[in-house]
């Protein structure tokens, strides 16, 4: 807006200068012929000339320089377009894309690395959980048995992943689990030897995922 109206006014001071000149040489032209010296017309005539003088370089000033910011506002406006439209863009093929890239920089299944995720998330918020508050170690310890379990029927076995480094960290992890109990009992604690172990396989299949 501020950019229109300056350029409104510049086409408005650059008439009012030209019709300017064109008064003062038609006034010129008769004083000259009368030969009639008029000394206040002449004070008028000679702060008119400055005028005249002055307003085509201020217009001149004012509009060129306007022309330089009117292209760099126009650019700027272009490139936030260009930048937004790629941000779109990306983000569509984002959603779409079955694909991932992981910390580590390899590409993957999202839905494997969305299970392999909530894995390491419930397995270790249970394992950190206090024993001495049983509903809530209970809660943890169920959230932690679903996603092992959905995440074995979805992907134990399945070579698009098998070879990869989350994927053999978080077999040792379930293994390490299925041997505790399978000695110990269903219902007993993990000994803080078996926890330690577990929590630094998690940490270490985080990496890849």
């Amino acid at each position: 807006m501020a950019i229109i109206l300056a350029a409104n006014m510049c086409s408005i001071a650059s008439s009012k200068t030209v019709e300017g000149i064109k008064r003062f040489d038609i006034e010129d032209k008769l004083q000259s012929r009368s030969n009639i010296a008029l000394p206040p017309l002449e004070a008028s005539s000679s702060r008119r000339h400055l005028l005249v003088s002055i307003g085509p370089s201020l217009v001149t000033l004012t509009c060129g320089g306007l022309s330089p910011l009117m292209v760099w506002a126009e650019e700027k406006s272009s490139d936030k377009e260009e930048e937004e439209d790629k941000g779109v863009i990306g983000a569509i093929k984002s959603l779409f894309d079955p694909n991932e890239k992981t910390k580590s920089g390899k590409v993957l299944p999202k839905a494997y690395l969305k299970s392999a995720r909530e894995v390491v998330k419930t397995l270790r918020e249970s394992l950190n959980e206090a024993t001495d508050n049983n509903a809530k170690f209970r809660r943890t310890a169920d959230s932690a048995k679903e996603s092992i379990r959905e995440y074995l029927g979805s992907w134990r076995g399945n070579q698009t992943v098998a070879q990869e480094e989350s994927y053999v960290i978080l077999e040792k992890v379930i293994r390490s689990l299925a041997n505790f109990y399978a000695k110990a009992g269903p219902s007993a604690p993990l000994s803080q030897e078996v926890k330690s172990e577990i929590l630094d396989y998690l940490n270490t299949a985080e990496e890849f995922l």
